[in-house]
């Protein structure tokens, strides 16, 4: 078994997961826009250029690159377990009818036998026009738009931040805040109970909980602090949840959750929509969040229970405490209010550190990105002309699963 170890932000990067764009982005409409979280269409051709460009990089590197496609591939290989994900992933689509279940699960079996194929069409959708069926059978089906989508893509999917997130030797399987990403979490279930590599992982949230959580809001700090955002995606309930359950690991060593409030705007989406960490005593941040800034710190009451305390410290003093040195932040947009909202719009904050003061970044940003080289740090730069229209950055669009030891 493989076991997960993600205990910082910047530990050399061995290991992580990706999921290339694939076709469910050209089930992208403008009429569907709003519903499935996007603001415009990407050009898939381009969108995939880029992101392979991403996973060369990291790869140059010296990380391993594994694909949320291959690992669900090896899991459906198992008749009974491929029969039991479409099964579940039908009621997750919103197919009720059980004349429907049948015609779907029959035309998954017949025309996509292979397990990776299966895997690729669960997240591309269906349209109505697809699939044989007997339109006088109801009224529903006459009435019909066989144009229309049977079953919603999941453009999200290549922000493998989200749905789940690992915290140290642990995974939180996320409740999503829509519907329509929520869906994206059956993959991670199915990953972390099944992949021979991952079976076995402590799980510190559930994606049957009631309250949302989003793994952009999870940062690991070090091995005995995370932080998490109350954010437009994460509520304090989950937090309240996640904390007590990864205290009460007796195989984790985090003993400080601290919860960043921060705006709830879909600007600041996530808490590493925000800052991220880039080295040891450095952070890339949006300059809105400067100032005092409130911020909750839960630690173990020593009963079994939670204790919270406020902190309106400002952020430099915060994460200095918890880092265990003073820090740097470094503006988005150099300080520049223009450039500033331009870039973190392009996710200017949103960097993946691969090793301290090693961080990939969105080329485009170029504002932000001077001033890192000026303090001296090494920039993988990855173009991005279409994958950023997902509003997500290099971080968003990887899910490390092993880091070094610092």
């Amino acid at each position: 078994m493989f076991k997960v170890n993600v205990k910082s932000e910047i530990g050399s990067l061995k290991k992580v997961l990706l999921h290339r764009p694939g076709n469910e982005l050209l089930n992208l409409t403008p009429d569907t826009l709003e519903r499935l979280l996007f603001d415009d269409i990407p050009f898939l051709e381009v969108a995939q250029k880029e992101h392979d460009a991403f996973a060369q990089a990291m790869r140059d590197r010296g990380t391993e690159v594994v694909y949320l496609e291959d690992l669900m591939a090896d899991v459906v290989a198992d008749p009974e377990v491929r029969a039991q994900f479409i099964d579940e992933w039908a009621t997750e689509a919103g197919i009720y009818v059980p004349a429907w279940r049948k015609i779907i699960a029959d035309f998954l079996n017949s025309e996509y036998k292979d397990p990776k194929a299966l895997v690729e069409k669960t997240m591309t959708g269906i349209t109505l026009a697809e699939i044989e069926y007997d339109r006088h059978a109801s009224l529903a089906d006459y009435v019909a738009d066989p144009t229309s989508m049977l079953v919603d893509p999941m453009p999200n999917l290549y922000f493998t931040r989200d749905p789940f997130a690992m915290i140290g030797n642990g995974v939180s399987i996320n409740r999503m805040y829509s519907v329509t990403r929520n869906r994206e979490t059956l993959y991670g279930k199915y990953i972390f109970e099944k992949h021979p590599d991952l079976v076995g992982t402590p799980v510190y949230y559930d994606r049957a909980s009631h309250f949302s959580i989003e793994g952009g809001d999870i940062l690991n700090i070090n091995d005995h602090v995370l932080a998490i955002g109350i954010s437009q995606r994460t509520c304090a309930a989950a937090i309240d949840e996640l904390a007590h359950n990864v205290f009460g690991d007796e195989t984790s060593t985090i003993d400080t959750v601290l919860a960043f409030d921060i705006p709830n705007t879909r600007a600041f989406m996530h808490l590493d929509t925000v800052f991220t960490q880039i080295d040891h005593d450095k952070f890339t941040i949006h300059p809105g969040i400067l100032g005092p800034l409130t911020v909750y710190e839960l630690t173990p009451d020593g009963k079994g229970g939670v204790r919270v305390n406020r902190n309106d410290s400002s952020l430099e003093e915060i994460l200095s405490h918890y880092v265990g040195q003073p820090v740097e932040l470094l503006q988005c947009g150099a300080g520049d209010r223009i450039a500033a909202e331009r870039e973190q719009w392009n996710d200017g904050s949103n960097t993946l550190c691969i090793a301290p003061g090693s961080i990939v970044v969105y080329q485009r940003n170029n504002v932000t990105n001077d001033l890192l080289y000026k303090k001296g740090l090494d920039l993988i730069e990855i173009p991005s002309a279409e994958v950023s229209r997902g509003r997500g950055g290099p971080r968003c669009m990887s899910m490390p699963l092993w880091r070094e030891a610092l």
